[in-house]
């Protein structure tokens, strides 16, 4: 029978108004790197726990130290979601970074999904260099997942009130005045929103460090998005060590039901143990 990795230990990343909740995944044996995993936006970030748990608990078990945040406002984290600010979000990756790597021992690498890697960009466009980077179906566009949001709303204001109410177009003006929204039971506050208008993965400099790229299609003879291929050749481009791989499996952020995607969970695992990533 093989040795398992450790269960996941629970704890609050500093206290009161910051304390952030975590999960920390020990690594089985000696520790090879560290990963922390920054997560979806809103209710995407509820649909893929049960994917990150299976990522982590295997990492976990093949010698790899993974820590989740729940960011300011998110999960169990301090704070309400119409009080999370991008800022505050970056500062909680710093802050979980320095932690993950006094405890392992190892620089740590981001492992974002979906907004949580555009966020991880962010993060290293401000100076900071991980280890490495993991990109599950990262978003590339904060104006085009902002609209996608507000698109809920619009939805929800046409089966209540009926008739047009202006579209996306006068959510947006509506935040512009500083007016928060209230969209699909998230709060959306006008700062946030603003933030998320300004970010663009393909005006951000390539990470210096070896990115693992992930998107999931339909079916396993389509190649990757036309948009995240284009920034994914920029960056080569430009010098950056991309790899990049379609998955066909179900969009397990954003199904009905919780879904699961082993083949995603494969070729992730063999993509990250193929290289340890030294300190």
């Amino acid at each position: 029978m093989h040795a398992a990795a450790p269960p996941p230990q629970p704890f609050f990343l500093d206290t009161g108004a910051a304390a952030r909740f975590c999960l920390y995944h020990a690594p089985l044996g000696a520790c090879r790197g560290a990963w922390l995993f920054l997560h979806p936006f809103a209710e995407e970030m509820n649909k893929a726990r049960r994917m990150v748990a299976l990522q982590a608990r295997a990492l976990a078990q093949r010698g790899f130290a993974v820590l989740q945040i729940d960011l300011h406002g998110c999960g169990d984290s301090a704070g309400d979601f119409a009080d999370a600010t991008w800022e505050s979000w970056l500062d909680d990756v710093a802050c979980g970074a320095a932690w993950l790597r006094e405890r392992s021992g190892h620089p740590a690498a981001l492992w974002g999904m979906r907004l949580g890697a555009l966020l991880a960009l962010d993060h290293i466009r401000q100076g900071n260099a991980p280890a490495a980077l993991l990109l599950w179906q990262p978003v590339l566009n904060g104006s085009q997942a902002l609209t996608q949001f507000l698109r809920l709303k619009v939805a929800s204001q046409m089966l209540t009130e009926g008739g047009d109410s202006g579209g996306t177009a006068a959510l947006r003006q509506a935040l512009a005045a500083g007016q928060p929204l209230e969209i699909a039971g998230y709060t959306l506050a006008p700062a946030l929103a603003l933030a998320l208008d300004q970010l663009d993965a393909s005006k951000l400099p390539p990470p210096a460090c070896p990115i693992h790229w992930f998107e999931l299609v339909a079916d396993a003879a389509r190649p990757m998005p036309p948009a995240a291929a284009r920034v994914a050749e920029a960056w080569r481009q430009q010098g950056a060590n991309v790899r990049t791989q379609a998955i066909a499996g179900p969009q397990f952020w954003a199904t009905q039901e919780i879904a699961e995607c082993p083949a995603l969970l494969d070729a992730t695992l063999a993509a990250l143990t193929g290289t340890v990533h030294a300190a």
